[in-house]
């Protein structure tokens, strides 16, 4: 996401670039949580970290240890619609937090896969097939599907917009005891978005798209989004609630880069 971030930024007019501005995190306004973990399991920890007045903006940080590098690096950052929706955290005696299998529902309800599936769901078809039976209306849900209707009637009787789940590139999932005896989940997912107008028109990529696309025309484009996503998932039969997500455009291919390819 990061990366797609900066070839965005160098596919853009010089005129258009903002200006790169440093910027850290303020740790003293931060909450970190350190699960304890077995011997040969993969070393991470999660933080939240807070901005705006008040504290008023919140954001779930993964950082994990690379195996073949050996460093740590941030794997997943995820904006919360509300930081009122972040559950407290399960603490043991010595201040540890709790790391929990996500994928398997003998500690939650609904696995990351049907978690994974309901998000999607969620931009493929509004929720109709899975999205709305595995989360609660949220605004983080709401504003997922939100771009489904929205986005599938931009071409009017022009064209179509289609929204698909794709493989993710990045199937770990992260997970910590809640006080309620729950779980926070947080992990990723890959969808498309495909573009396709009617015989004789054609999309002109717009000034984002530029990177991936260049400035050729298409009948069709399809987009691929990363996301990171955070939810609470109850340990017994219950809806789970999506508190926040984040995502990239990361690729983009029309007919022309097709060809190319």
């Amino acid at each position: 996401m990061s990366i797609a971030d900066y070839k965005q930024d160098e596919g853009l007019p010089k005129a258009d670039r903002e200006k790169y501005k440093p910027w850290s995190y303020d740790l003293a306004s931060a909450d970190l949580y350190i699960p304890r973990l077995l011997p040969g399991q993969q070393r991470w920890f999660a933080a939240v970290t807070y901005s705006g007045k008040n504290n008023k903006y919140a954001r779930v940080l993964i950082v994990a240890e690379q195996p073949q590098t050996r460093r740590w690096e941030m794997v997943a950052a995820v904006d919360l619609d509300d930081k009122k929706q972040l559950p407290k955290i399960a603490l043991d005696a010595d201040g540890y937090a709790t790391a929990v299998d996500a994928t398997s529902t003998k500690n939650v309800a609904a696995p990351v896969d049907v978690l994974r599936t309901a998000v999607t769901d969620n931009f493929a078809t509004g929720g109709d097939l899975t999205g709305k039976k595995v989360f609660a209306t949220t605004k983080a849900s709401t504003r997922q599907i939100k771009v489904h209707d929205d986005t599938i009637h931009k071409f009017g009787s022009r064209g179509t917009t289609e929204f698909s789940s794709a493989v993710p590139e990045f199937p770990d999932s992260y997970a910590l005891k809640t006080r309620d005896g729950g779980a926070l989940v947080v992990f990723a997912h890959t969808h498309t978005q495909r573009d396709a107008v009617a015989p004789g028109l054609e999309i002109v990529p717009d000034k984002d798209d530029r990177a991936w696309l260049g400035t050729s025309h298409s009948p069709y484009f399809t987009y691929t989004f990363t996301c990171s996503d955070a939810a609470t998932v109850p340990t017994t039969p219950g809806k789970s609630k999506l508190i926040g997500y984040t995502c990239r455009r990361t690729d983009a291919q029309g007919l022309s880069t097709s060809l190319a390819a």
